[in-house]
């Protein structure tokens, strides 16, 4: 069977829990979906069709009628739990080493390298909710135009500033300073914009924009690429892999905003991949540990499925997954050490139990072996497994 398009869409940090080296980063017992699955009135019955309760180790909800989809629990084999490892290790990049993270705050030298280019004063330099960072230091940075600079326990430089004070396009100015600060030692994961507006206590808005570092080895988009596919990224794939193999970005403004452009890409005539991110899940609900925000988010996917599903032609797959947990029923706002979930759907492919994957990048590797491209050098392709053929179909 000759595939035409596949669709990889990450529910950005919908982890199932179950690491095995969840204490070894402070998470033991973390389960964003069963977390989720308490709030009231929860319901996944799409999701369920394509085999999630079915999946091994989901203790909550009933597996239901048997699934149409194949479905596997995946572990996570890099030492991270952030966005961009996780993403990384979906193209296909084993990160043996963790990105470096700032628990104090970034060291002086780079404070004062960044001051000084940047012509503004820092404020905070320290671990920080977004949200709670504004309200604590915007009236601050609203008197003084200095920038607010924090961190979390991921990779990443972040710069707060209210658009009045500092338009956009100078705060991403900022941001691509910080990011060329950045290397060596101290090359953080992302740089992060983080733009807000209005009164006390302010509101971040959707023009956020991540400046990643360049992934270290070719990743399954690259080799996309060198085969002339095509590699339309939704939402912020773009900024995760810094540009690197991607042929078209779309950015969106959230889950409600990625979910309409995929369906129009579901429209589109395209070969090769359509790599989607849905931010809200781990921005909007899981940071701010907000259960039943999350839970309807979920469910909000779950209820735009079938309309996706209905648009897929003979020859296109459905992936979905996550790249890492943040469990909001866990302590504190930080990402949580997590399985997460595989469903696959295509009118080609077998129900089955793809077990326990011990690398996110099995995906990339049957990426590559369904549009017959070189393989990135981890992971283990599953596409036999899951693969019906003509024959078996009409039979």
């Amino acid at each position: 069977m000759k595939y035409k398009r596949v669709f990889l869409m990450v529910m950005d940090s919908f982890g199932i829990g179950g690491a095995k080296d969840a204490a070894a980063f402070g998470d033991e017992g973390s389960n964003t979906f069963l977390s989720v699955s308490r709030a009231e009135n929860f319901a996944i019955p799409n999701l369920a069709k394509l085999g999630f309760y079915h999946i091994d180790g989901i203790r909550a909800g009933a597996s239901g009628e048997d699934p149409v989809g194949a479905y596997a629990r995946v572990c996570e084999r890099s030492h991270g739990k952030d966005t961009t490892i996780g993403h990384w290790e979906i193209a296909g990049i084993y990160s043996e080493d963790p990105l470096p993270t700032y628990p104090d705050g970034f060291p002086k030298e780079i404070i004062e390298e960044f001051e000084h280019r940047s012509g503004r004063r820092v404020l905070c330099n320290k671990p920080y909710s977004g949200v709670k960072v504004i309200a604590d230091y915007g009236r601050e940075h609203m008197e003084t135009g200095a920038l607010i600079v924090y961190t979390s326990a991921d990779s990443v430089f972040q710069i707060a500033a209210h658009e009045s004070v500092v338009p956009v396009e100078e705060l991403y100015r900022y941001c691509e300073i910080a990011r060329e600060i950045l290397v060596g030692k101290h090359c953080v994961g992302r740089v992060i914009a983080r733009p807000f507006e209005g009164e006390y206590p302010f509101t971040r808005t959707s023009r956020r924009h991540d400046f990643s570092a360049v992934p270290p080895e070719k990743t399954m988009l690259d080799f996309l690429q060198d085969k002339g596919l095509d590699t339309v990224c939704v939402g912020k794939i773009s900024d995760i892999f810094a540009g690197v193999g991607v042929s078209e970005s779309i950015r969106t403004s959230g889950n409600d905003d990625g979910m309409r452009v995929t369906l129009t890409l579901a429209d589109r005539d395209f070969t090769g991949l359509c790599f989607v991110n849905l931010v809200d899940f781990d921005m909007n609900f899981g940071h701010r540990r907000d259960i039943a925000g999350y839970a309807n988010a979920v469910m909000r996917f779950d209820v735009w499925l079938p309309r996706f599903m209905e648009k897929m032609n003979e020859d296109d797959i459905l992936m979905i997954t996550a790249d890492h947990g943040c469990d909001p029923g866990y302590t504190g706002t930080d990402h949580t050490r997590e399985n997460v979930p595989l469903l696959i759907y295509g009118k080609h492919i077998r129900p089955v139990n793809l077990g326990v994957r011990e690398t996110y990048a099995d995906i990339a590797a049957t990426v590559a072996d369904i549009f017959e491209t070189e393989r990135p050098r981890t992971g283990t392709s599953f596409l036999n497994e899951i693969q019906l053929n003509i024959d078996q179909k009409e039979g």
